[in-house]
């Protein structure tokens, strides 16, 4: 899409934000329900599709073209940055906003929706003070302030565990329990009194023990945990892992008698935080990445480590095991630190890592001999990829990952990360499916839900991906289903009565779950 022309309305230049991210519907119109206050601020993640927005709301019996499956019935959960005071310095990070998440629950055919900020610690204190006390991930850290020098956020990961919602934050912060009904925070998830330290995004629930499987890392010894609770909420083991120093893992694998934990070589220079008060990353290409085997059930705490290429991962799309291989399967990042645009002033470093370039990619592990095989599945930029629900830690033939464009000199493609269109990756054969959003739409990671009833007998394709989608020609937003045997066009659209500001991650939450009767 070509760059917006200026508007008459316009009280900045905000040439940094108008040269990445479409401001105005081609009326002319800004996105609605956004704060005043992001006029001040020449930031591309806090206009446009990106806005924040503070309307918390709930709306029944939405309106659908085409119709919602008799057999999808459950709740789309979507967590995400959604800043609602006036950021403390204006090198405001996109990672910053507060958790606000939005559910659709689908049952008998119809359609509810409802979006709730998460009342965590940090919100609360700034929801007294009317005013944003915490500096983000940009810094400085303010090592003075309560709980973290930098603010907790909670705002990247949705799952279910335990009866609740829990939303978590990629830099390991407090768990947070969410009524996934009414969206009401709950409070703290403390694993029965027992949890004592952070709990990383992207800990993985499984769909049919119902367990927790959850990672944390930190700046001071022990580096990094992993740990297990049992169905109802109590904690059975957490142990520490052996680490170099300070990691910044995002993501872990699971199978069906391992967790697969990440030793990445790009992580943070801690004597830099301490001595500047912000966060540095570097890449570190002399040494190997390293992905650890630890029994999934704590039944040892030996960890066995197997060497691959120097690399950074965000997420994996799934993990399995066939006989002595173990195989994870994931989004690959050969270079993590793309060369920075001085066009982009005092936001170049940020928008150089949301352009980073990803690739689906295998890792395979022979438990018995230490070998690690591995190689590129597809060279297309694609991340947030899923797979059907119940086959979590069991082999999956696809995976359903999001499109991201790559950064194209004149126009606005690519150059803040949106998620133009859906694939499906057959891991058998090779071949793709793709659905294109549409010029100026924009998608979200898209879990994959079960029909209801299906269990793992009725094959990956008896479940249908769903995707929160935002139209920045006209501000509108929908929920978009399609059929996971074919996503080449959607089967139902719903349409959501407001704007969805852009998110981060989502979870399916299956009716049962949420209405036994």
């Amino acid at each position: 899409m070509p760059l917006d022309p200026p508007h008459e309305h316009d009280d900045t230049p905000l040439a940094v934000t108008r040269a990445n991210v479409r401001m105005y519907a081609p009326d002319g119109t800004p996105p609605p329900d956004a704060p005043d206050w992001i006029w001040h601020y020449d930031h591309p993640y806090l206009h446009g599709a990106f806005a924040p927005t503070d309307v918390e709301y709930e709306a029944e019996d939405l309106e659908v073209e085409g119709e919602i499956p008799d057999d999808l019935c459950g709740a789309y959960v979507m967590n995400g940055p959604s800043q609602r005071f006036e950021p403390v310095n204006s090198k405001y990070h996109y990672y910053d906003g507060d958790a606000q998440l939005r559910a659709i629950y689908f049952r008998d055919g119809k359609a509810t929706f409802r979006q709730k900020y998460v009342r965590n610690g940090a919100f609360l204190v700034e929801e007294k003070a009317g005013k944003a006390i915490w500096p983000g991930l940009a810094g400085p850290y303010d090592f003075r302030l309560p709980g973290s020098p930098i603010k907790d956020v909670s705002n990247t990961d949705v799952i279910f565990y335990n009866g609740h919602v829990l939303s978590l934050w990629y830099m390991a912060g407090d768990p947070y329990r969410v009524d996934p009904l009414t969206l009401e925070t709950v409070g703290r998830e403390t694993l029965g009194g027992k949890l004592h330290h952070s709990v990383s995004a992207h800990s993985k629930t499984d769909p049919f023990t119902k367990e927790l499987f959850f990672f944390n890392y930190q700046d001071e010894p022990p580096y990094m945990s992993y740990g297990m609770a049992d169905p109802d909420g109590n904690l059975l083991f957490d142990i520490d892992i052996d680490l170099g120093g300070p990691r910044s893992p995002h993501d872990m694998g699971l199978t069906e008698n391992y967790a697969i934990l990440h030793d990445l070589p790009f992580y943070h220079d801690v004597e830099l935080l301490k001595k500047h008060k912000r966060r540095v990353m570097g890449f570190h290409r002399d040494v190997p990445a390293r992905f650890g085997l630890i029994d999934r059930f704590g039944r040892s705490d030996k960890v066995q480590w197997f060497e691959a290429e120097p690399c950074y991962i965000l997420h994996i799309s799934n993990s399995w095991e066939e006989g002595e291989w173990v195989h994870m399967i994931g989004c690959r990042q050969e270079d993590p630190m793309p060369v920075k645009d001085p066009a982009d002033h005092h936001l170049a470093s940020m928008m150089a890592y949301r352009r980073r370039s990803h690739i689906l990619y295998r890792w395979s592990f022979n438990t018995r001999t230490g070998e690690t095989r591995e190689g590129p599945i597809d060279d297309r930029n694609t991340e947030f990829p899923t797979v059907n629900g119940n086959y979590l830690g069991r082999k999956t033939r696809y995976s359903y990952n999001q499109i991201i464009p790559e950064a194209r000199d004149g126009t606005l493609e690519g150059r803040c990360q949106t998620f133009n269109g859906m694939m499906r990756y057959d891991l058998e054969t090779g071949e793709t499916q793709t659905y294109d959003y549409g010029a100026g739409v924009y998608g979200s990671e898209a879990p994959v839900a079960p029909a209801r009833g299906a269990g793992r007998d009725g094959g990956e394709g008896k479940a249908y991906p769903v995707t929160f989608v935002t139209d920045s020609n006209d501000w509108s937003s929908a929920c978009l289903i399609f059929d996971a045997d074919d996503i080449t066009k959607p089967i139902a659209k719903v349409k959501i009565p407001r704007r969805i500001s852009i998110g981060f991650h989502t979870t399916w939450i299956d009716g049962a779950d949420i209405w036994p009767a």
